[in-house]
C-alpha cells in the first residue's frame, strides 16, 4: 500500500516549487551552453547517411552501366559475326527467297548492331556523369564526415564536464518531484513548457511579475507574502512564489532625508 502523501503547508508548496525551478534552471543553462551542438550533430549524421545511401546507389548504377557497356559490345561482336556468316552463304543461294531471306536478316543484324551502339553511347555517357557525380560526392562525405568529428568532439568535452552536475541535478529533482502534490506538479510542468526560457515559478520584481514583467496589484503582493494560497499571475500563469524587495529598499528614502533634501 502507498504512503498517504503528508498535507504541507502552502509556504513549504511553494518553496518545493522554487527548488524544483532552480534546479530546472540550472539544468536549463547546461542544455544552453551546449547549444545547437546536439542537433548540429544530429543533421550532420543524417546527413552522412543520406550521402552514403547516395554513394552506394550511385556505385550500383556504375557497375550496372559498366555491365551494360560490355553486353552490348559481345552482342555487338555475334551479329558482325552472325553477319560475316550470312554474307557467305549468299554466294551459294540456290533461289530468290532464300537470297531476300538473308539479305533481309543483314539489315537487322546491322539495325540491332546500331541500336546496341546508341545504347552504349548513352550508357558511356552516363558511366562518365555518374562517376563525375561519385568523386563530388565522396569528397563532400570527406568535408562532412570532417565536421561531424569535429563538432562530436566539442559535443563529447562538454557533455564530460556537466554529465555529472546534470545527473546529481536530476536525481535532485526527481526527490523533490516525488514530494510535490501530483496535480500541483502537472500543472508546473504544463506551465513551464509553456515559455522558451522554461520559467514557471517567479517572484514579483519592482511590482512587476518576473517572467512576463505584468504589473502585479498591491493587494495581490500582499497575499504572495502571506503565502496563505498559491497565486498565479494574471498575464502569464507563472506561479507568484515571492515578492523581491530587496529593490524597494535599496530605492527608499527615509522622510527625515527627504525633509533635508528638500531643506
Amino acid at each position: 500500500m502507498a504512503a498517504k502523501r503528508k498535507t504541507l503547508s502552502v509556504d513549504k508548496k511553494l518553496k518545493q516549487l522554487t527548488q524544483l525551478q532552480d534546479i530546472h534552471t540550472q539544468m536549463d543553462k547546461i542544455r544552453i551552453l551546449r547549444g545547437e551542438l546536439p542537433m548540429e550533430v544530429a543533421d550532420l549524421e543524417d546527413e552522412v547517411s543520406g550521402m552514403n545511401i547516395r554513394y552506394e546507389k550511385l556505385k550500383n548504377a556504375i557497375e550496372e552501366g559498366r555491365t551494360t557497356i560490355i553486353d552490348k559490345k559481345h552482342f555487338i561482336t555475334d551479329n558482325e559475326n552472325t553477319i560475316i556468316k550470312y554474307d557467305k552463304q549468299l554466294n551459294s543461294v540456290k533461289n530468290n527467297r532464300e537470297f531476300d531471306a538473308l539479305t533481309k536478316e543483314i539489315e537487322m543484324r546491322k539495325l540491332d548492331i546500331q541500336l546496341a551502339e546508341k545504347k552504349i553511347r548513352e550508357a558511356e555517357f552516363s558511366l562518365s556523369s555518374s562517376e563525375n557525380l561519385l568523386q563530388q560526392i565522396e569528397a563532400q562525405m570527406k568535408d562532412v564526415t570532417s565536421n561531424l568529428e569535429v563538432k562530436k568532439s566539442e559535443l563529447g568535452h562538454i557533455v564530460a564536464e556537466t554529465e555529472k552536475e546534470e545527473q546529481e541535478l536530476e536525481a535532485k529533482a526527481s526527490e523533490i518531484e516525488e514530494e510535490i502534490d501530483p496535480k500541483l506538479l502537472a500543472a508546473y510542468k504544463r506551465i513551464r513548457t509553456s515559455y522558451k526560457n522554461g520559467l514557471a515559478v517567479v517572484e514579483v520584481v519592482r511590482d512587476a511579475c518576473g517572467g512576463c514583467f505584468g504589473k502585479i496589484p498591491p493587494q495581490t503582493q500582499a497575499e504572495i507574502r502571506l503565502k496563505k494560497k498559491i497565486n498565479i499571475c494574471e498575464h502569464c500563469g507563472r506561479v507568484l512564489a515571492d515578492v523581491d524587495d530587496t529593490e524597494k529598499d535599496e530605492d527608499f528614502i527615509p522622510a527625515s532625508a527627504l525633509k533635508k533634501q528638500a531643506e
